[in-house]
Protein backbone atom coordinates (compact mmCIF):
# COMPACT_ATOMS: atom_id res chain seq x y z
CA UNK A 1 0.00 0.00 0.00
CA UNK A 2 1.39 3.38 -0.96
CA UNK A 3 1.77 6.16 1.57
CA UNK A 4 1.72 9.90 0.93
CA UNK A 5 5.14 11.47 0.59
CA UNK A 6 6.29 13.93 3.22
CA UNK A 7 6.31 17.51 2.00
CA UNK A 8 9.69 18.74 0.82
CA UNK A 9 11.24 21.67 2.63
CA UNK A 10 11.69 24.69 0.41
CA UNK A 11 15.23 25.01 -0.91
CA UNK A 12 16.85 28.43 -0.41
CA UNK A 13 17.15 30.47 -3.58
CA UNK A 14 20.40 29.83 -5.38
CA UNK A 15 21.22 26.55 -3.59
CA UNK A 16 22.03 23.82 -6.11
CA UNK A 17 19.73 20.82 -6.37
CA UNK A 18 21.55 17.61 -5.31
CA UNK A 19 22.34 15.39 -8.27
CA UNK A 20 21.44 11.72 -8.06
CA UNK A 21 24.48 9.44 -8.32
CA UNK A 22 24.75 7.29 -11.41
CA UNK A 23 25.00 3.54 -10.98
CA UNK A 24 28.57 2.61 -10.02
CA UNK A 25 29.54 6.20 -9.23
CA UNK A 26 31.45 6.45 -5.92
CA UNK A 27 29.55 7.90 -3.00
CA UNK A 28 32.46 10.15 -2.02
CA UNK A 29 34.72 10.75 -5.05
CA UNK A 30 37.60 11.98 -2.88
CA UNK A 31 36.74 9.84 0.13
CA UNK A 32 36.95 6.19 1.22
CA UNK A 33 36.35 3.48 -1.36
CA UNK A 34 33.47 1.06 -0.98
CA UNK A 35 35.73 -2.03 -1.15
CA UNK A 36 39.37 -0.96 -1.28
CA UNK A 37 40.94 -4.44 -1.36
CA UNK A 38 38.39 -5.78 -3.84
CA UNK A 39 38.95 -9.42 -4.73
CA UNK A 40 42.74 -9.26 -4.64
CA UNK A 41 43.00 -11.43 -1.51
CA UNK A 42 41.65 -14.81 -0.53
CA UNK A 43 38.08 -15.09 0.65
CA UNK A 44 37.87 -15.93 4.35
CA UNK A 45 35.52 -15.70 7.27
CA UNK A 46 35.46 -12.06 8.35
CA UNK A 47 35.08 -10.83 11.91
CA UNK A 48 33.19 -7.72 10.85
CA UNK A 49 30.04 -6.93 8.94
CA UNK A 50 29.69 -3.48 7.33
CA UNK A 51 26.75 -1.53 8.73
CA UNK A 52 24.66 0.59 6.44
CA UNK A 53 23.48 3.77 8.10
CA UNK A 54 22.90 7.36 7.17
CA UNK A 55 25.86 9.68 6.70
CA UNK A 56 25.08 13.15 8.00
CA UNK A 57 25.93 16.30 6.05
CA UNK A 58 28.76 17.08 8.47
CA UNK A 59 30.23 13.60 8.17
CA UNK A 60 29.98 13.71 4.38
CA UNK A 61 31.73 17.07 4.34
CA UNK A 62 34.55 15.74 6.53
CA UNK A 63 34.96 12.65 4.36
CA UNK A 64 35.14 14.70 1.18
CA UNK A 65 37.51 17.38 2.48
CA UNK A 66 39.73 15.55 4.94
CA UNK A 67 40.08 12.04 3.54
CA UNK A 68 42.82 13.00 1.05
CA UNK A 69 44.91 14.34 3.97
CA UNK A 70 44.09 12.00 6.87
CA UNK A 71 42.40 8.98 5.29
CA UNK A 72 43.81 5.70 4.05
CA UNK A 73 42.17 2.92 2.02
CA UNK A 74 43.30 -0.56 3.06
CA UNK A 75 43.96 -1.99 -0.38
CA UNK A 76 46.95 -4.18 0.51
CA UNK A 77 48.95 -2.81 -2.41
CA UNK A 78 51.95 -1.44 -0.53
CA UNK A 79 53.89 -1.38 2.72
CA UNK A 80 53.11 1.77 4.70
CA UNK A 81 55.81 4.17 5.80
CA UNK A 82 54.27 5.24 9.11
CA UNK A 83 56.72 8.11 9.60
CA UNK A 84 55.67 9.49 6.23
CA UNK A 85 51.99 8.89 6.95
CA UNK A 86 52.08 10.91 10.20
CA UNK A 87 54.90 13.28 9.34
CA UNK A 88 56.98 12.20 12.34
CA UNK A 89 58.58 9.11 13.87
CA UNK A 90 56.53 8.96 17.07
CA UNK A 91 55.21 5.59 18.26
CA UNK A 92 52.06 4.33 16.52
CA UNK A 93 49.11 2.55 18.11
CA UNK A 94 46.63 0.70 15.90
CA UNK A 95 42.97 0.79 16.95
CA UNK A 96 40.70 -1.80 15.33
CA UNK A 97 37.02 -0.86 15.26
CA UNK A 98 36.51 2.65 16.63
CA UNK A 99 32.74 3.06 16.24
CA UNK A 100 31.94 6.76 16.07
CA UNK A 101 35.45 7.71 17.20
CA UNK A 102 34.70 9.57 20.45
CA UNK A 103 37.03 7.42 22.58
CA UNK A 104 39.69 7.47 19.87
CA UNK A 105 39.65 11.27 19.76
CA UNK A 106 39.76 11.57 23.55
CA UNK A 107 42.75 9.23 23.85
CA UNK A 108 44.57 10.95 20.99
CA UNK A 109 44.03 14.36 22.62
CA UNK A 110 45.28 13.09 25.97
CA UNK A 111 48.45 11.61 24.45
CA UNK A 112 49.65 13.85 21.59
CA UNK A 113 53.05 12.11 21.61
CA UNK A 114 51.49 8.91 20.30
CA UNK A 115 50.13 8.52 16.78
CA UNK A 116 46.83 6.65 16.37
CA UNK A 117 46.00 4.69 13.24
CA UNK A 118 42.29 3.88 13.56
CA UNK A 119 40.71 1.35 11.19
CA UNK A 120 37.01 0.62 10.65
CA UNK A 121 34.52 -0.01 7.86
CA UNK A 122 31.70 2.16 9.22
CA UNK A 123 31.46 5.21 6.95
CA UNK A 124 29.55 7.51 9.37
CA UNK A 125 32.12 6.73 12.07
CA UNK A 126 34.98 7.50 9.69
CA UNK A 127 33.42 10.86 8.87
CA UNK A 128 32.74 11.65 12.52
CA UNK A 129 36.30 10.84 13.62
CA UNK A 130 37.71 13.02 10.85
CA UNK A 131 35.40 15.81 11.99
CA UNK A 132 36.56 15.40 15.61
CA UNK A 133 40.21 15.36 14.54
CA UNK A 134 39.80 18.65 12.70
CA UNK A 135 37.66 20.25 15.42
CA UNK A 136 40.17 19.36 18.16
CA UNK A 137 43.30 19.87 16.03
CA UNK A 138 44.42 16.25 16.46
CA UNK A 139 47.42 15.98 14.18
CA UNK A 140 48.16 12.47 15.52
CA UNK A 141 45.10 10.70 14.07
CA UNK A 142 44.81 8.87 10.75
CA UNK A 143 41.69 6.98 9.66
CA UNK A 144 41.92 3.72 7.71
CA UNK A 145 39.07 2.17 5.75
CA UNK A 146 38.94 -1.59 5.26
CA UNK A 147 39.93 -4.96 6.64
CA UNK A 148 42.29 -4.81 9.63
CA UNK A 149 43.73 -8.22 8.76
CA UNK A 150 44.88 -6.98 5.35
CA UNK A 151 46.25 -3.84 6.99
CA UNK A 152 48.29 -5.86 9.48
CA UNK A 153 49.46 -8.56 7.11
CA UNK A 154 50.11 -6.65 3.91
CA UNK A 155 50.70 -3.02 4.86
CA UNK A 156 52.52 -2.91 8.20
CA UNK A 157 56.15 -3.86 8.79
CA UNK A 158 57.26 -6.24 11.55
CA UNK A 159 57.54 -4.55 14.97
CA UNK A 160 55.94 -1.38 13.53
CA UNK A 161 53.38 -0.85 16.29
CA UNK A 162 53.82 0.31 19.86
CA UNK A 163 50.34 -0.83 20.81
CA UNK A 164 47.08 -2.37 19.62
CA UNK A 165 43.56 -1.56 20.84
CA UNK A 166 40.47 -3.67 20.26
CA UNK A 167 37.57 -2.12 22.18
CA UNK A 168 34.13 -3.76 22.14
CA UNK A 169 34.53 -5.92 19.03
CA UNK A 170 31.48 -7.72 17.71
CA UNK A 171 30.94 -10.64 20.16
CA UNK A 172 29.16 -12.83 17.62
CA UNK A 173 27.15 -14.37 20.47
CA UNK A 174 25.64 -17.34 18.60
CA UNK A 175 27.77 -20.46 18.91
CA UNK A 176 27.82 -21.09 15.16
CA UNK A 177 29.30 -17.60 14.70
CA UNK A 178 32.12 -17.89 17.26
CA UNK A 179 34.53 -18.60 14.40
CA UNK A 180 33.97 -14.98 13.31
CA UNK A 181 35.32 -13.51 16.52
CA UNK A 182 38.47 -11.45 15.97
CA UNK A 183 40.48 -12.54 19.01
CA UNK A 184 41.63 -15.98 17.91
CA UNK A 185 45.09 -17.65 18.04
CA UNK A 186 45.75 -16.95 14.33
CA UNK A 187 44.98 -13.26 14.74
CA UNK A 188 47.21 -13.03 17.82
CA UNK A 189 50.12 -14.55 15.92
CA UNK A 190 49.70 -11.97 13.14
CA UNK A 191 49.29 -9.11 15.61
CA UNK A 192 52.38 -10.20 17.55
CA UNK A 193 54.48 -10.05 14.39
CA UNK A 194 53.59 -6.37 13.96
CA UNK A 195 53.92 -5.35 17.61
CA UNK A 196 57.29 -4.24 18.93
CA UNK A 197 58.57 -6.16 21.95
CA UNK A 198 56.96 -4.76 25.09
CA UNK A 199 53.99 -3.30 23.19
CA UNK A 200 50.60 -3.82 24.82
CA UNK A 201 47.50 -5.36 23.29
CA UNK A 202 44.49 -3.83 25.06
CA UNK A 203 41.08 -5.47 24.62
CA UNK A 204 37.78 -4.57 26.24
CA UNK A 205 34.37 -6.19 25.95
CA UNK A 206 31.03 -6.17 27.74
CA UNK A 207 30.18 -9.70 26.59
CA UNK A 208 31.41 -11.98 29.38
CA UNK A 209 31.64 -15.25 27.40
CA UNK A 210 33.80 -13.46 24.82
CA UNK A 211 35.91 -11.96 27.61
CA UNK A 212 36.55 -15.46 28.96
CA UNK A 213 37.56 -16.67 25.49
CA UNK A 214 39.88 -13.68 25.04
CA UNK A 215 41.53 -14.40 28.37
CA UNK A 216 41.95 -18.07 27.51
CA UNK A 217 43.53 -17.59 24.09
CA UNK A 218 45.74 -14.69 25.19
CA UNK A 219 47.00 -16.57 28.24
CA UNK A 220 47.83 -19.59 26.10
CA UNK A 221 49.60 -17.65 23.34
CA UNK A 222 53.42 -17.77 23.63
CA UNK A 223 53.91 -14.26 22.21
CA UNK A 224 51.95 -12.51 24.98
CA UNK A 225 52.05 -12.21 28.75
CA UNK A 226 49.44 -10.79 31.09
CA UNK A 227 50.33 -7.42 32.60
CA UNK A 228 48.40 -8.54 35.70
CA UNK A 229 50.86 -10.50 37.81
CA UNK A 230 48.10 -12.64 39.30
CA UNK A 231 46.54 -13.22 35.88
CA UNK A 232 42.96 -12.54 34.94
CA UNK A 233 41.30 -9.31 33.89
CA UNK A 234 42.70 -5.83 34.49
CA UNK A 235 40.90 -2.91 36.10
CA UNK A 236 39.70 -0.37 33.54
CA UNK A 237 42.67 1.96 32.99
CA UNK A 238 41.91 5.64 33.54
CA UNK A 239 43.25 6.42 30.07
CA UNK A 240 40.46 4.42 28.40
CA UNK A 241 37.45 6.75 28.23
CA UNK A 242 34.08 5.59 29.49
CA UNK A 243 32.01 5.92 26.34
CA UNK A 244 28.28 6.45 25.99
CA UNK A 245 27.97 2.91 24.61
CA UNK A 246 29.75 1.52 27.67
CA UNK A 247 27.61 3.55 30.08
CA UNK A 248 24.49 2.17 28.44
CA UNK A 249 25.82 -1.35 28.93
CA UNK A 250 26.68 -0.71 32.56
CA UNK A 251 23.19 0.69 33.15
CA UNK A 252 21.81 -2.60 31.84
CA UNK A 253 23.98 -4.58 34.25
CA UNK A 254 26.67 -5.60 31.78
CA UNK A 255 30.13 -6.35 33.15
CA UNK A 256 32.96 -4.74 31.20
CA UNK A 257 36.29 -6.56 31.23
CA UNK A 258 39.66 -5.15 30.17
CA UNK A 259 42.59 -7.32 29.15
CA UNK A 260 46.10 -5.89 28.83
CA UNK A 261 48.70 -8.29 27.48
CA UNK A 262 52.30 -7.40 26.68
CA UNK A 263 54.19 -8.57 23.60
CA UNK A 264 56.91 -10.87 24.89
CA UNK A 265 60.43 -9.81 23.81
CA UNK A 266 61.75 -12.04 21.05
CA UNK A 267 64.55 -13.55 23.15
CA UNK A 268 62.17 -14.32 26.02
CA UNK A 269 59.74 -15.95 23.62
CA UNK A 270 62.49 -18.14 22.21
CA UNK A 271 63.50 -19.07 25.74
CA UNK A 272 59.95 -19.98 26.71
CA UNK A 273 59.56 -22.17 23.63
CA UNK A 274 62.93 -23.83 24.20
CA UNK A 275 61.94 -24.53 27.79
CA UNK A 276 58.60 -25.91 26.70
CA UNK A 277 60.22 -28.34 24.30
CA UNK A 278 62.99 -29.40 26.67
Amino acid sequence: MSTPEAPHAERPAGEPVPRARAKGEPRFPDGPKADPAGSHFERRIRSFQPRRSRVTAGQADALQRLWPMWGLDVDGSRRLDLAELFGNDRPVVLEIGFGMGEATAQMAAADPGTNVLAVDVHTPGQGHLLHLAEERALANVRVANGDAIILLREMLAPDALSGLRVFFPDPWPKKRHHKRRLIQPEFLTLAASRLAPGAVLHCATDWEPYAEQMLEVLTAHPDFENTEEEGGFAPRPEFRPLTRFERQGLDKGHVVNDLLFRRVPHDDRAGHRAGDSA
